[in-house]
């Protein structure tokens, strides 16, 4: 009994995070493309770039691996900001920068691109979005290098392939408040995919994921993610753990891949740079929240594990 209690705890933090899926639309794109054609898709920093083929076929390439079909109905997710290509075909050569060539630009976050040759056409939508819940950057870290959803074979098929239908229909034919229907459906593809993941892969039990479902070890994970400016310390974390130091600093680290000072600390700095990015707030106020003594000791920890100020941050987020 106590084992599926705890079972039932760790299942309910993953469900939270999932709850934390929400996405910040960077790009989309409906390519309506013809044979022979090819794309490069930069890579992007902090961005999860997915793939809709609504019409025909294509093949997706990253570095160093075999390029994977995707026909009419299919979606792919590359999670890792990783650049790759799109292709009419799985020898072809690497075509031009999509972000270069012409395209109709129908808002700022949308446009239509019409690329390539007079052969078969192929119908795409694509989208460059990112996360800036932490917990949600965490569990698409644990992600292959591409989630690949077939459109005939996932489970809940016939849902998966009403939203495409939806989202296709939304961005071929723009209306008042589309992009933001479209974004909403993007939002329900990717978690759709992720859960799928999570459910059938022997990967979603390692790791991260492992250790937010771990009886003692998810615990403390949960504390930190609830409280992150609380004053916690190896000790008051292994006590809520019900560990000895040692033991739940060992298991900690084998989970988790750092030790639990360490993640505490990346952990604050992501709340932190998302915060930047997207409030008038001083680098003073988010030192007292996260739980830091001085302005100075949140600079030097915020540098360390981001490689950036965070007067730069703020910086952009004001551009």
């Amino acid at each position: 009994m106590q084992n599926s209690s705890g079972d039932d705890r760790g299942s309910d933090r993953l469900a939270r995070v999932l709850h934390t899926l929400r996405m910040r639309s960077t790009f989309y794109c409906h390519a309506e493309l013809g044979e022979p054609w090819a794309l490069e898709m930069p890579a992007i920093a902090d961005s999860v770039s997915f793939h809709v083929v609504t019409t025909g076929s294509c093949w997706l390439r990253l570095p160093d691996t075999e390029p994977i079909e995707l026909r009419a109905g299919d979606f792919a997710l590359v999670p890792h900001g990783l650049g790759h290509d799109l292709l009419s075909e799985p020898d072809a050569s690497r075509g031009p920068r999509v972000d270069l060539l012409p395209q109709q630009y129908l808002s700022e976050h949308y446009s239509t691109l019409r690329h390539g040759g007079t052969g078969r056409g192929t119908q795409l939508i694509c989208g460059v979005v990112a996360f800036d819940s932490p917990a949600a950057r965490e569990l698409t870290c644990t992600l292959p290098a591409i989630l690949f959803v077939g459109g005939d074979t996932m489970s809940a098929a016939s849902s998966v392939r009403d939203i495409l239908r939806l989202m296709a229909g939304e961005l071929s034919h723009p209306q008042l408040g589309g992009e933001a229907v479209a974004t909403r459906l993007a939002d329900i593809l990717v978690v759709q995919a992720i859960r799928g993941w999570l459910a059938t892969s022997p990967d979603a039990l390692t790791g991260w994921l492992r250790a937010l479902q771990d009886e003692r070890i998810g615990r403390a994970l949960e504390a930190i993610h609830d409280n992150p400016g609380h004053d916690w310390s190896l000790d008051r974390l292994a006590r809520l753990a019900t560990m000895s130091r040692s033991s739940f600093s060992a298991r900690f680290t084998e989970l988790v891949g750092e030790a639990p000072v360490s993640y505490l600390t990346r952990w604050r700095m992501n709340i932190a740079r998302t915060r930047l990015s997207e409030e008038t707030i001083t680098a003073g106020a988010l030192a007292a929240e996260l739980g830091y003594q001085s302005e100075a000791a949140f600079h030097r920890a915020f540098v360390r594990v981001t490689g950036r100020t965070p007067g730069s941050i703020r910086k952009r987020q004001r551009q």
